[in-house]
């Protein structure tokens, strides 16, 4: 009989029991791995999207989806996720104007194999090869009804004219829509905004500047100055103010001439999950899946079949209601990723002056 001290029995065991546990491992890594991270603007984002998107794709293939808040500007932070292969998460909400250029330009995103010809019912601006747009919000001008109760402002020609439209002031300390709002205040059309004409769109600024009375930094803070009272009329998300009017605030939103943006989802090259992530990514083209979350947020699905499943009372007041679309333009993603820098830069340095 072997000794059940002798080295050779207990290599024999220790090698066994490893393979044992080899042997078990693979079903415990497939089943933790049948997850994915996805980061979303968090507050009603995430009530909104869990409804729509997250519980259903779980209920559908398996995958359990855990949401978490991102920083306002993720850019850097999916950058940098590319960089070091340390992913956070693997899908995130990214606008296609600000956003997905840059990513695109420096390589960052992971190929989904997305085409207008695949989805040919959402709007073809919100596909890309590497991005798939769900939401789409728009920057507007909004007054108070009880400030303006018979001449009301309907452009932005009209909140630059103050002494027809007298009354306290706020715009976006950005240069994002804001250069576009300075040059058709100036006359220049929506369709001709494109290559911006920067210095005539800082010599109108200068125009309006003594008659602003806030710059807003953050939709929340923008939302506070209207629905409080403290302007009379803003350039402000959408979003915000339909919160403010549903809220209680006398607001009201002209959608004429505002400037649209798209808000989607694209994965950071490089993540082990990247299969899921594209799964997940085009579940959320369906047009049942965007109806739902504008129950909970008041912007608009990139898929035009989602309004078949939207109250019509609810639909006139998203952004991608036809009848309020046809007013506004999507400002040019590659004017912006080619200019951003600069132009901000040159925004920050008036804005102090």
């Amino acid at each position: 009989m072997s000794n059940p001290e002798n080295p050779g029995r207990r290599h024999l065991l220790k090698a066994g029991a490893t393979l044992a546990l080899a042997c078990s491992l693979p079903s415990v890594v497939r089943a933790a791995d049948r997850r994915i991270i996805v980061s979303d603007p968090g507050g009603p984002y995430t009530n909104a999207y869990r409804k729509a998107f997250y519980d259903p794709f779980e209920k559908a293939t398996g995958i359990k989806v855990i949401s978490v808040a991102r920083e306002s500007q993720p850019v850097a932070q999916f950058s940098a996720m590319v960089k070091t292969r340390n992913y956070v998460w693997d899908v995130t909400t990214l606008t296609i104007s600000a956003d997905i250029p840059y990513l695109q330009s420096q390589g960052f995103l992971e190929p989904l194999g997305l085409s207008s010809e695949e989805f040919p019912d959402l709007l073809p601006e919100a596909i890309t090869p590497n991005f798939l747009g769900v939401d789409v919000y728009s920057t507007v001008l909004a007054y108070r009804t009880d400030t303006f109760t018979q001449d009301t402002p309907q452009s932005w020609a009209d909140f630059w004219n103050v002494e027809k439209f007298p009354g306290r002031r706020c715009l976006r300390r950005s240069p994002l829509d804001t250069l576009e709002q300075a040059l058709l205040a100036d006359g220049v059309g929506l369709d001709e905004l494109y290559p911006l004409d920067v210095d005539r769109a800082f010599k109108s600024l200068d125009k309006i500047k003594p008659h602003i009375d806030l710059w807003w930094t953050s939709g929340a803070q923008a939302m506070q100055a209207i629905q409080s009272g403290e302007v009379d009329m803003i350039s402000i998300w959408n979003g915000r103010a339909q919160a403010a009017l549903e809220n209680g605030a006398p607001v009201q939103i002209v959608w004429n001439q505002g400037l649209y943006s798209i808000e989607g989802w694209a994965v950071p090259k490089g993540t082990p999950r990247a299969q899921m992530a594209t799964q997940f990514v085009r579940f959320c083209a369906d047009a049942k899946r965007q109806a739902a979350f504008t129950d909970d947020l008041a912007y608009g699905p990139t898929n035009r079949k989602s309004f078949d499943d939207i109250p019509a009372e609810r639909a006139a007041l998203l952004p991608t209601a036809p009848q309020n679309l046809k007013n506004m333009r999507l400002p040019s993603p590659q004017w912006w990723a080619d200019n951003r820098t600069q132009v901000t830069e040159r925004f920050n340095a008036w804005i102090l002056s």
